[in-house]
């Protein structure tokens, strides 16, 4: 178990510059072709208290980081910047009034009506890019919401959820710190001479430069001319920037995907990554049998950090370590194909997206990605890395991210969190898929675009995939 130290308070950035430049990937993010926001959503078991969110604002959410004070600026020269500016906490909380005494489906429906709409509007570039959305009225999930809505330009997944986390305490004791299930895998010790140790590392690296350059020209041709087929997660037509997603949820025990992934000698992501393609595939599968062999690909996000588990705020922001920002890459892994309008065995999906995660994530195409998009901005302009990014998502179907929340129930500002997940917004897709753990549950978001896609359906399709998968794991030998 990893453990990450929390506090309410943070060093003082008074005698930081008032502007600092925006980093290349911020730049992408908040332009004409791409405008991606992270919605965190908190379930409350008890209603929330409206008085304590500014207070926790000022005093533990503010200090984390300069960019929540920061608006997003170009100089004469078109540079953008970061500039610290005076904030109004007023006008980032938001709380939206709903009609009293309605059924709980009726604010099921409210609820689900805000976070579409939220999930499509922009951000005011006048002021620091988040807000806070308190939401009190009791829908079948919890009694109260909590919404963060953060411009992904201020950071990542890892960063901003770290930068939540910190605000949160533990439940059972606020003195002890949070823990995080351990993402490194156990490697055993091999024992070799020193001839054995050099061939292995001469045939290595020549597979390596041979997977790496042949795993990068797959990429550039499905970023340039490769399009994934129209389906029923597909339409083929442009998605809008500002796309409105239902956001809907599905939760599964983490013990139980754990126990599968034991069985098959997995990941937890591989796991429910292949739960997921398919869930999709099986969805596709009850409008036509035909789309059951179609080309389909995820887009599936990569965290590039060397560590993978969560540090402290105060390590992140450090100068030295530069953990804090936007630091990740993608993969693209295409959907297993349902044979025949079928499969022998529902495992092939876990073991077949095994093969593909692992062989990219352990080729230099990550590395050779990243390059390619910086000599199109140093010749072309962060427009054009932001139009080459938005073609890319958008000739695949859908994008999966995932991250990994605290083993113990946790609260903030004294309000106990249930439940919690995140979505990410502005792709070019119908599709979003994002994967969180907390407590003891593993939570799928899944953001459909409104009047394309039968949410309730897929939904219920990823629900019998699980089923699926998990009998035959169990009868696995």
């Amino acid at each position: 178990m990893k453990q990450i130290k929390t506090k309410s308070k943070q060093e003082n950035h008074a005698d930081e510059p008032e502007t600092e430049p925006v980093s290349p990937t911020g730049q992408y993010l908040n332009s004409k072709a791409l405008y991606s926001c992270i919605l965190a959503i908190l379930e409350s078991e008890i209603p929330i208290d409206e008085s304590c969110a500014i207070p926790q604002l000022r005093d533990v959410f503010l200090p984390i980081n300069p960019r929540f004070s920061s608006i997003m600026i170009s100089d004469k020269k078109g540079v953008r910047l970061w500039k610290k500016v005076k904030i109004n906490l007023k006008d980032h909380v938001i709380i939206p009034r709903f009609p009293e005494n309605l059924s709980t489906e009726s604010y099921d429906d409210f609820f689900d009506e805000y976070l579409t709409k939220l999930s499509s509007d922009q951000l005011p570039q006048e002021r620091p890019l988040w807000e806070l959305h308190i939401i009190n009225c009791p829908t079948s999930k919890a009694p109260g919401h909590m919404i963060f809505k953060l411009h992904h330009a201020l950071g990542d997944g890892y960063s901003l959820m770290g930068a939540l986390l910190s605000c949160v305490k533990r439940q059972d004791d606020p003195s002890l710190p949070l823990t995080f299930p351990s993402t490194r895998g156990k490697f055993s010790e091999v024992k070799s001479n020193d001839t054995m140790r050099c061939m292995r590392l001469i045939t290595g690296t020549l597979c390596a430069i041979y997977k790496g350059v042949f795993d990068f020209g797959w990429s550039f041709m499905k970023s340039t001319c490769i399009v994934d087929d129209q389906t029923p997660i597909r339409s083929g037509k442009k998605v809008p920037v500002f796309n409105p997603l239902k956001v809907s949820t599905l939760a599964f025990s983490l013990d139980q995907i754990k126990l599968i992934k034991t069985k098959l000698g997995t990941t937890v992501n591989d796991t429910i990554s292949g739960i997921i393609f398919l869930g999709t595939r099986l969805y596709m599968q009850e409008t036509h049998t035909e789309f059951c062999n179609s080309r389909s690909t995820a887009v599936m996000m990569l965290n590039t950090r060397v560590i993978r588990d969560y540090m402290s705020v105060n390590e992140m922001i450090n100068a030295d370590t530069k953990i804090w920002g936007n630091k990740f890459s993608f993969l693209h892994i295409e959907l297993p194909k349902l044979i025949n309008g079928g499969f022998s065995n529902p495992l092939d999906f876990v073991y077949k997206t095994r093969k593909q995660i692992k062989r990219y994530r352990n080729s230099p195409v990550v590395y050779l990605t990243a390059q390619c998009l910086e000599i199109i901005r140093k010749y072309k302009g962060s427009e054009a890395v932001a139009e080459h990014i938005h073609s890319t998502s958008s000739k695949s179907s859908m994008t999966m991210s995932n991250m990994i929340g605290p083993v113990e129930q946790v609260t903030l500002a004294g309000h106990p969190i249930k439940g919690m997940y995140f979505m990410i917004t502005g792709t070019p897709q119908s599709l979003v898929i994002s994967v969180m753990s907390y407590s003891r549950a593993l939570r799928i978001g899944i953001g459909a675009q409104k009047g394309f896609i039968d949410s309730k359906k897929l939904n219920s399709c990823i629900e019998n995939a699980f089923e699926l998968i998990y009998e035959a794991a169990m009868k696995n030998n």
